[in-house]
C-alpha cells in the first residue's frame, strides 16, 4: 500500500526523521516548514494524508484542520505536538483530525495510524466518486465560465419545453454532452435518447438509419428494420452535424419535424412518431442556405431555441477544472492511483489554443496518462512537449520524441493498433506506416 503524505513541522530534525521512517513504507513524502509552503503544495500535488505539528510559525494546526478539510474533504489529517492536553485533542477532533499524537510518545504509532487513515481516506474518496461519478442532467456540464454558464442557463429553460433545439459550435465543444443533459433534464428523459452523425453515412444508409425499411426494400435488407425516428417516440431524437445531411433527406425531415408522421423505406403504410429533436452543427447554416445546400425551410424548423456552445479557448478559466475531472476519470479507468499533478502542467495546458476543444483537451488528458513516469504529471507528459525542441541531439528531436510517444502508447494498449490509433489520433493505416518507418513493425 502507499500513499502521498505531507509532512508539516518547523523542527527540521523531526521533520527529516519523519519522513525517513514513512519513505521505507513506501510513502511518497513531502515535506513543510510553514502553513504557507504547505498549502503551496496542497494546490500543487495530490494528497492522501497530512501530518502537522500544531505550533507552526504562522499558524494554528487546529485551526488549520478546519480550512483544509473545507477545501480537501478526503484528505486526513493528525495533528501532532510536544504539550499534548485533552481540550486541544477534542477541538482538533471537532474540527475534523483523523487523530492526535503527542511527539515522543510512541514513534511506533505513527505507522499504523497512518496506514489507518490511509484506509479512510480510499473509504473518502469512494463515496465523493459515487455521489459525482453518474452526474445527471445539466450537473454533468462542468465550468464556472459566464459564457458557459450562460449556455447551460438556456438549456435548463428549454428542457422543460419540448421546442427543437439547435446547438452550435466548433467541433468538440460537447453539444452530445449538453444534449444528453437536455433530455435528461426533460420530462422525457424515461424514454429513448437516440443520436445519429448525419456525415457518417452515405444518403442512403441515412435515410435507412432514420427512418427504417421493410424486408426486401433494397439489396441487403433481410429483415424489417427500425428506424431512429420510431425508436425515439417518447423520447429525443439528436441529429449530429445536421449541416452535412444530403439535400434530398431534408425535405423527407422537414415533414416529420411538421406532421411527426413518416414511412419507412419500401412501405406505404404511414407511422408516427411523438419525439424532441435536438440538431447540433459545427458549420454557419445560413451560409449553407447561401450556398444552396441548405434547406431555409428546415433551418427555420430547427432554429426555434439556438444555444452556442463557446469554444475552450473562450473559456480558458474552465480548462482546469475540466482537465482534473478528465484525470479523475481516467485515472479510474486505467487503474492508476495516487497521481500527482504539478502546477507546471496545468499551465502548459494553458498555453495552448486548443482547436480540438474539449475532446482535445480529454484526449491529451488519457495520452499523459499513459506517457507519465512515476505517476507525476507534469510538461513532460503531454504529448509532443513543446519546449523539446530540436538542439542537434536526436533524443530531442521531433522523430525521435514521435517514435517515442509511438511506442508508448503501443505498449500501454499491449500491443492492439486500432486502439493505439484511436490514442494517437491517426487512421490505423497511417500508424502502420509510421511503424514501418521506425523500422517497428
Amino acid at each position: 500500500m502507499s500513499g502521498n503524505i505531507l509532512i508539516i513541522d518547523d523542527e527540521i530534525k523531526l521533520l527529516k526523521l519523519l519522513g525517513m521512517i514513512l519513505s521505507q513504507e513506501n510513502f511518497n513524502i513531502k515535506e513543510a516548514s510553514t502553513a504557507r509552503s504547505a498549502m503551496t503544495m496542497l494546490e500543487q500535488y495530490e494528497f492522501d494524508i497530512i501530518l502537522s505539528d500544531i505550533r507552526l510559525p504562522d499558524a494554528f494546526g487546529i485551526d488549520l484542520v478546519q480550512s483544509i478539510k473545507t477545501k480537501y474533504p478526503y484528505l486526513e489529517i493528525i495533528l501532532m505536538t510536544a504539550f499534548g492536553n485533552i481540550t486541544d485533542a477534542v477541538q482538533a477532533m471537532k474540527n475534523g483530525a483523523y487523530d492526535y499524537l503527542v511527539k515522543g510518545d510512541d514513534n511506533e504509532k505513527i505507522i499504523p495510524l497512518v496506514y489507518k487513515a490511509l484506509e479512510k481516506v480510499k473509504d473518502n474518496k469512494s463515496k465523493i466518486i459515487q455521489k459525482t461519478s453518474t452526474p445527471k442532467g445539466l450537473n454533468q456540464i462542468i465550468g464556472v465560465s459566464p459564457l458557459i454558464l450562460q449556455a447551460k442557463k438556456l438549456a435548463e429553460k428549454v428542457a422543460l419545453t419540448d421546442a427543437t433545439v439547435l446547438l452550435t459550435g466548433e467541433t468538440g465543444t460537447g453539444k452530445e454532452v449538453f444534449a444528453n443533459a437536455i433530455h435528461e433534464s426533460s420530462e422525457r428523459r424515461k424514454n429513448n435518447c437516440v443520436a445519429i452523425n448525419c456525415s457518417a453515412f452515405s444518403k442512403d444508409i441515412l435515410e435507412s438509419e432514420l427512418f427504417g425499411h421493410k424486408a426486401g426494400a433494397f439489396t441487403g435488407a433481410i429483415k424489417d428494420k427500425k428506424g431512429l425516428v420510431e425508436e425515439a417516440n417518447g423520447g429525443t431524437l439528436f441529429l449530429d452535424e445536421i449541416g452535412e445531411m444530403p439535400i434530398e433527406l431534408q425535405a423527407k425531415l422537414l415533414r416529420v419535424l411538421e406532421t411527426k408522421e413518416f414511412i419507412k423505406i419500401g412501405e406505404t403504410k404511414v407511422s408516427k412518431s411523438d419525439f424532441r429533436l435536438i440538431a447540433a452543427t459545427n458549420k454557419d447554416l445560413e451560409e449553407e442556405i447561401r450556398r444552396g445546400h441548405f434547406r431555409e425551410d428546415l433551418y427555420f424548423r430547427l432554429n426555434i431555441f439556438e444555444i452556442r456552445l463557446p469554444a475552450l479557448r473562450e473559456r480558458k478559466e474552465d480548462l482546469k477544472i475540466l482537465a482534473k475531472n478528465f484525470i479523475e476519470v481516467f485515472s479510474q479507468k486505467l487503474h492508476i492511483s495516487n497521481v500527482q499533478v504539478t502546477s507546471e502542467y496545468y499551465k502548459t495546458l494553458e498555453k495552448n489554443d486548443w482547436k480540438g476543444n474539449i475532446r482535445e483537451l480529454r484526449n491529451t488528458v488519457e495520452r499523459s496518462l499513459i506517457l507519465m513516469n512515476n505517476n507525476i504529471l507534469d510538461p513532460e507528459s503531454l504529448p509532443y512537449y513543446s519546449e523539446k525542441v530540436s538542439t542537434g541531439n536526436d533524443s530531442l528531436s521531433i522523430k525521435s520524441l514521435e517514435k517515442e510517444h509511438i511506442l508508448k502508447v503501443i505498449q500501454y494498449t499491449k500491443g492492439n493498433k486500432a486502439e493505439a490509433a484511436r490514442l494517437l489520433e491517426i487512421g490505423i493505416a497511417t500508424l502502420y506506416r509510421k511503424l514501418e518507418e521506425y523500422e517497428l513493425r
